[in-house]
């Protein structure tokens, strides 16, 4: 177990096209951006009107995306739905469901879980192996795991949350990965046993990270407080109606899966043929280990292209996926021309 006290410290996260241009000034542009996990061929924007922007989001539309999401997610109701200006704002409000006391988080995983614990006041503590959650107020894991995509078990996670609810505690589970994770994984039906909080988005796998939106499922008693400190509003109405209309196009999002297990396995071709160890990953970026990770990511970063690094873990690069042909053909000259894995 490793203690956690870094609530003020900033977290490094991928996407910042801004550092990569400090880092590598004469790289050619476009930079490719594989550093954030995130669909690179997001779901069509429709046509808004202006007064979309011009008026407060209507409450209806409110109550629409929630029956829309409670449907796509297998969530119990619409009452179990809160929507949010994306999941990162639901972070420390969801810990703040209980009491403080003693938070356990599931490492290695998305840096801002234990700064968001210690932020409502938890003593937060990272941990390696789920069954050291079970001792504690307020369990956060991510599953599929990002960077990872180590998978937990529903019978390990429901185990994990009844020994909670006999404490008193709540289990929180980020699902951003889920759109591409197995079907049945979700822990979204099992809201109803009242400590267990889901999320969910459409930043990762609709690839609208910018539209910041985002959902917590829970039990109407805990949706009802969540909701309450969001207030009115709280999400726009352009956001509203993207979001309502994603979720419902099934076609979008069976063709999209097809699609983006292609390409992973297009990037597993490409990463394996290079000597690189392939560790995990989901549908939507693999993590590799190597020795050379260092070079590497200087040398793609000279070629334009941005991976993700890791500063807890310096043998680690994690891969998104290329946009388009010219970004795969980049991304494969770049590989080749690279001494080698190992």
């Amino acid at each position: 177990m490793i203690p956690y006290a870094g609530k003020d410290e900033p977290v490094v996260h991928g996407g910042d096209l801004g550092a990569a241009r400090r880092l590598f000034p004469s790289a050619p542009e476009p930079f490719i951006d594989l550093s954030t996990g995130i669909n690179p061929n997001p779901y069509p924007l429709p046509h808004f009107p202006a007064e979309l922007f011009a008026r407060l989001p209507e409450p209806s539309a409110a109550r629409e995306l929630a029956a829309v999401a409670a449907r796509a997610y297998r969530a119990p109701s619409p009452a179990h739905v809160v929507p949010a200006p994306g999941t990162q704002i639901l972070l420390p409000l969801v810990p703040a469901l209980v009491r403080p006391g003693r938070a356990a988080v599931l490492t290695p995983t998305y840096g801002e879980f234990a700064r968001a614990a210690a932020l409502a006041g938890h003593r937060a503590r990272l941990v390696r192996a789920i069954e050291d959650c079970s001792d504690a107020d307020l369990a956060m894991v991510a599953n599929p795991n990002n960077p990872d995509g180590r998978l937990l078990s529903r019978e390990a996670l429901l185990a994990l949350a009844e020994a909670l609810r006999r404490r008193g505690g709540v289990l929180a589970v980020d699902e951003a990965y889920m759109d591409v994770g197995p079907a049945g994984a979700s822990l979204a039906p099992e809201v109803l046993r009242g400590n267990v909080v889901v999320l969910r988005s459409l930043g990762k796998f609709f690839g609208l990270a910018g539209m910041r939106l985002g959902f917590a499922l829970a039990a109407p008693a805990l949706a009802a407080r969540l909701g309450s400190v969001l207030g009115p509003w709280a999400v726009s109405g352009p956001a509203l109606a993207v979001g309502a209309k994603a979720l419902a196009d099934t076609d979008w999002i069976e063709s999209t899966r097809s699609l983006l297990a292609n390409k992973v396995q297009r990037l597993d071709a490409m990463l394996g043929g290079s000597g690189l160890n392939i560790v995990g990953g989901t549908g939507l970026f693999r993590l590799v280990r190597t020795l050379k990770a260092g070079a590497l990511f200087r040398h793609l970063g000279r070629a334009g292209i941005f991976v993700r690094t890791f500063p807890d873990n310096a043998s680690w690069l994690r891969f998104g996926l290329p946009a388009d042909e010219q970004g795969w053909q980049r991304l494969e000259a770049a590989m080749a021309s690279f001494p080698g894995g190992e």
